[in-house]
Order: C-alpha cells, then structure tokens, then sequence
C-alpha cells in the first residue's frame, strides 16, 4: 500500500459533523488510493483511527470535486451527507469560493455557503421502489414491516420508523436486522423519529456497515422526506440526533442540509501501518 508519490507517508484529516465522524483523504492530483482493505484497516476505532465513514476527495470532470464515500466495514457507502457537508466546507474555506460542485455516485451535488454556513444539496428523495432500491414492488410509504415505516432513498437506501419517544429507542437493538431485511437487496440504514412538531424532529440512527452513530446526514434528509411525504411536517424543520441539531430544507431542488462543522486533526498514516494493510 507504500504509495511512491507520498513517501513519508499519506496524510489525512480527522473531522466531524454533530459527533459523525470521518476520516477525510485528499487524493486530487492522483488516482484514489482507497481499498475496502484500507477502509477496514482505518475504520478500526482500536487499531486504526476510527470513523463512522472515511471520504476520500478526488478530481472530477465537470465538477469541481469528486468524493467517494466507504463505511468502516470495508463497503461503499453511496452517500454520506454530514461527511459531503464536512468536506464542502473545507474546501471552500480553501479556495474562498462561496459555491462548490461536488461529483458523487449519486450524481453532482452543491455546496453553498449561506449566512456563513455550509449547506449542501443531497438531492432529491428517490421515493421508487427500484431506485431505492427495495426487493420487489410495494408502496414505500407503507412497508409490510411492524411499525409501519417508510423507505427513501438519497443515493443510499433509508428505512424510517415514526416512534413516540425516539430517546427510548434503542438502533443498536433493532437496527441489525432490520439492516439486513431480505426486502432491502442492498441493505438499509435505519431512522427512528420523533415528531415533535411540524417544524421539529428528533432522530437516532443505526447505518449500515457501521452500526449506531451520533449522526446521519442522509439519514436525517431521509427522515425529512418520510415525514413530509406523511404529512407530518413541513418541508424544513430543525432535527436533533445524538450528537446534535441539523437544519434541513426541501427545496424545488432538493433537499438542502446544514449544521455543526469541526476539523479535529491533521494526520499522516506512516508507511509501516500502510505496508499491513
């Protein structure tokens, strides 16, 4: 994994947004250096580093950068969008630039700064069974599941449950299977939400490939769609996970994410912990 272009090492960044946290490569100028192995190896909160995602930013045609995004597992994550907010934000505060595109599986993002705070656009929900995607055709709003819950999908797939106190909802003891239900193909990440308003949400999340995290960007966007589409809220609220509050508006052109930022460290892997992975 000795990579002859960075010699002394390969740098990294730690950062988080609302306690989700993410390992942050930059690889513009080169060609991604990101392996499911690599992945696992970093994602090790014992003897890597530790992340609920790891991003790695990349050059892009047509777009001003390109992200990949992997779970701790060693698998894709699809989307990720506190990590897509986090790496926003360190870009423009690089370049300066108020507005940013971003190339992801999903297709190419924007990032804005607004009021001096980073937003992005993860898009519209995809609210089709098979874009989701679910096993077979049903109605998304009301999946043959207990508890009634809704599937979205914002370029990774969301199973959202409305509870009545999502503070006495335990993701890591539900989460699992749900997870792995044979009527998501590719997995799911898993939303239980409280409405305690039309402009208020508390959610706690458990995310495929890495378990129960602080915070879930996509899964909060999710969550937005799931209880608009219900008729639950409007189309902004404030939501409040584990690890802090978001802000989400759904625009005419998607749903647009904004919230806490933090870089925590600046870092580089030394070759010996490359050449085991």
């Amino acid at each position: 994994m000795r990579d002859a272009r960075h010699p002394e090492g390969l740098p990294f960044m730690k950062m988080h947004g609302a306690g989700n946290d993410f390992v942050i490569i930059d690889s513009r100028g080169r060609d991604a250096v990101t392996t499911p192995d690599l992945a696992r190896a970093l994602g090790d909160r014992h003897r890597g580093v530790g992340f609920d995602q790891l991003a790695e930013i990349l050059d892009a045609d047509g777009a001003d950068i390109g992200l990949d995004f992997w779970n701790s597992d060693g698998s894709r994550a699809g989307a990720c969008g506190n990590a897509t907010r986090c790496v926003a934000a360190h870009v423009m505060g690089q370049t300066g630039a108020t507005d940013l595109s971003i190339r992801t599986a999903r297709g190419t993002l924007a990032g804005r700064m607004e009021n001096g705070a980073p937003w992005v656009n993860l898009g519209e929900p995809q609210r089709a069974w098979d874009e989701i995607p679910l096993a077979r055709e049903m109605d998304p709003l009301h999946l043959p599941l207990p508890g009634d819950p809704v599937a979205v999908g914002m370029g990774n797939p969301h199973c959202v449950f409305f509870v009545g106190d999502a503070g006495a909802t335990d993701p890591a003891e539900r989460g699992p299977a749900i997870e792995t239900n044979p009527l998501f193909p590719e997995r799911t990440n898993v939303e239980f939400a409280e409405i305690r308003s039309r402009e208020e949400i508390r959610m706690r999340v458990w995310e495929r490939g890495t378990g129960v995290t602080l915070a879930c960007g996509s899964g909060a966007c999710a969550t937005l769609a799931a209880a608009h589409l219900r008729g639950l809220t409007g189309r902004r609220v404030k939501m409040e996970l584990d690890g802090g509050w978001l802000e989400l508006d759904w625009r005419d052109d998607g749903i647009w994410m904004t919230g806490p930022v933090a870089l925590v460290f600046h870092a580089t892997l030394p070759p010996a912990f490359l050449e085991t992975v």
